[in-house]
């Protein structure tokens, strides 16, 4: 299966099949010097698959997790490629999760004003969410991609043998942001979480297929690409207050989503859902801990965020709301109506 991000001049393939990581030069110029780039985490039976087929790359690696995606592990990473002597001709290669595509991503931009990106992302949320779209970011602190650019990649490839070495908590954690697109936008793929089995390639398939178009009509998240930070703006802010090193981006995205799921059946189903993926509860948080993330993240403004409500299936509603609104949905809570 192959998908087109159609951006013009910055257009790329994303391709989605399984075995696709035994022939990346199908997709890949890999005549040049190629740096892959990845995690501690990242098995190396997959690194070693892309390196077999490059003539001259360098694998790079840093530790695993968010606080990796740093500014100390930025300046590792550019000062690799300026030790290796990679050129403005040459390219680098994300193999992991959506840190290292960030990382990564970010690296690619800035080095020599900008070199070749692509992404091989081995978590289903890398593959659903980071992966597509051209966002690159670093962390600062405790505020989560507050540094970074747009930079496309020039493909995506997406093998979902990968998954087979991604523990099931992680694939739970990724396939959060596929049910977020059918919350916003297609019912249909909310139910591909209901039935009997989950299809991962499907919903994986779907899912992008769904971010794609968004990307095509917004690049830059000047108003339509707002719709996907569904969840992201409580998420993010019980990510920083609570969760760098206890739960998940994509753990704290379903927490986050419950606050703005405005129909009582709806969000009985999606709690069910999230019963069979076994997400975490929402922790007892503080309010005024979390309003502070919240008014230094990135999409606010001055006196207002804006929020994406879902009052029902397949739908949203953008709504600008105040900081005192948003203290008295975090005072309410998630559960009531």
């Amino acid at each position: 299966m192959k998908l087109i991000v159609d951006l013009k001049d910055k257009s790329y393939p994303i391709i989605i099949q399984r075995n696709s990581l035994t022939h990346i030069t199908d997709t890949i110029n890999v005549d040049r010097k190629v740096m892959l780039i990845a995690d501690s985490g990242v098995p190396d039976k997959w690194i070693d698959i892309v390196y077999n087929q490059c003539p001259d790359a360098y694998i790079i690696r840093f530790n695993q997790g968010e606080q990796s995606k740093n500014i100390d592990t930025y300046a590792y990473l550019l000062q690799a490629c300026i030790d290796k002597g990679m050129t403005r001709k040459d390219a680098i290669i994300a193999i992991g999760g959506g840190v290292t595509g960030d990382l990564s991503g970010f690296v690619a931009a800035c080095y020599m004003r900008g070199i070749d990106f692509y992404n091989i992302p081995t978590t289903t949320l890398a593959q659903v969410d980071s992966s597509v779209g051209g966002k690159v970011a670093i962390d600062m602190g405790d505020y989560k991609n507050i540094v970074g650019a747009f930079w496309q990649p020039k493909a995506v490839v997406i093998d979902n043998n990968v998954l087979s070495t991604l523990p099931l908590r992680h694939q739970h954690n990724g396939l959060v942001e596929a049910l977020k697109m059918g919350l916003i936008l297609e019912e249909s793929l909310i139910e591909e979480f209901e039935k009997d089995e989950l299809n991962i390639d499907q919903i994986v398939y779907r899912s992008i297929d769904l971010k794609r178009q968004i990307v095509e009509q917004d690049e830059k998240e000047n108003n339509l690409r707002k719709i996907l930070n569904f969840g992201h703006t409580i998420g993010h802010a019980i990510e920083g207050a609570y969760g760098l090193n206890t739960y998940l981006h994509g753990e704290c995205v379903a927490m986050g989503m419950l606050f703005f799921i405005e129909d009582k059946h709806l969000k009985m189903r999606i709690q069910k859902i999230y019963e069979r993926l076994e997400l975490p509860s929402i922790p007892a948080y503080d309010t005024d801990t979390l309003l502070n993330f919240i008014m230094h993240d990135k999409k606010g403004a001055a006196s207002s965020v804006s929020i994406i409500k879902v009052k029902k299936a397949g739908s949203y509603e953008i709504v600008d709301m105040s900081y005192e609104d948003i203290r008295n949905v975090l005072e309410r809570g998630p559960y009531e109506e």
